[in-house]
């Protein structure tokens, strides 16, 4: 039987572990119905290719789809966090969350130290 490890995390996954990531799947989930590319770059504060960079690594994982849009004028990038998407993403915020309760009730730390010791009985 493998050890429990209380501070492995393993539902963080990486592909939401980066900012630009995490404010994308935060704003897509706050907009279910979708987002052009340039509303998504202004909410989030990216440029064009970091943006594209992490909309490109978000689909590849099937987070999020992109819909190319023909309407009045130019054609726009629609962009859509998908249902697995938003489960995946929900469920590491959940574990965020178990990391800030950890953080918050470890009452036995030392102040000077920056880590998280295990309490001992």
């Amino acid at each position: 039987m493998k050890p429990v490890a209380p501070f492995a995390y393993e539902g963080l996954e990486r592909i939401f572990h980066e900012r630009g990531r995490l404010s994308l799947c935060t704003c897509l989930i706050a907009n279910p119905d979708g987002l052009s590319f340039t509303a998504l770059q202004d909410a989030c504060a990216l440029t064009d290719g970091n943006l594209n960079r992490h909309l490109h690594a978000l689909a590849e994982t099937g987070v999020v789809t992109l819909e190319r849009v023909r309407g009045n004028g130019r054609p726009t990038t629609m962009v859509r966090i998908t249902e697995p998407g938003k489960a995946r993403f929900l469920a590491y915020i959940d574990e965020l969350e178990a990391v800030v309760r950890a953080v918050n009730a470890s009452e036995d730390r030392d102040p000077a130290s920056p880590g998280l010791r295990l309490a001992t009985s």
